[in-house]
């Protein structure tokens, strides 16, 4: 079951404890609350947009082993851990929503095909901002992408995680 997504706004955050405010947007970067924790110590915030480039600043900052961390945190689209029901709410949300819960058999089998693929070739999870595609072009993104380097694929992800935080954060909080 989906958690509801509560809104909150910047100044409501501003004032937050850092335990309350790593809790409320703990889930904005995947398993990974330690990016909450670094921008709460550069309250008050602008806006959503400066929040959002905050925690990014503080993703990159923490260098890639930190990197690489957030990276495996993601699930597989369409993986084992959707398959059992396993995902956190807002990656069900976002899944679901751009059709992974409604593959045919050939599909779902041609995504867990490239889940491997992807896997075994650059050891970390292909990640997508799929808010933004359709499963078919998640198919077709994927399929290009496995062309790419190591390193092309890690600035990829850190782009479509950033994404994802974006949108994450305009999920909750209001300007």
């Amino acid at each position: 079951m989906n958690a509801p997504i509560v809104m909150t706004t910047l100044e409501q955050l501003s004032v937050l404890p850092k335990d309350d405010f790593v809790a409320a947007l703990g889930g904005i970067f995947e398993h990974s609350p330690w990016v909450a924790d670094a921008a709460w110590r550069q309250r008050p915030f602008a806006s959503v947009e400066q929040l959002h480039e905050i925690m990014c600043r503080a993703v990159r900052d923490g260098g890639e082993a930190a990197q690489l961390q957030l990276i495996r945190a993601h699930p597989e689209l369409a993986g084992k851990l959707a398959v059992r029901g396993e995902l956190t709410a807002e990656s069900t949300r976002e899944q679901s929503g751009a059709g992974l819960n409604q593959c045919t058999p050939e599909e779902f089998a041609q995504l867990q095909q490239l889940n491997q693929a992807y896997g075994e070739k650059f050891g970390f999870p292909f990640i997508l901002a799929v808010r933004d595609h359709t499963r078919h072009s998640i198919i077709e993104n994927f399929t290009q992408r496995l062309t790419h380097s190591r390193e092309q694929e890690i600035e990829e992800c850190l782009r479509q995680i950033f994404r994802i935080a974006l949108l994450r954060l305009r999920d909750l909080v209001r300007a």
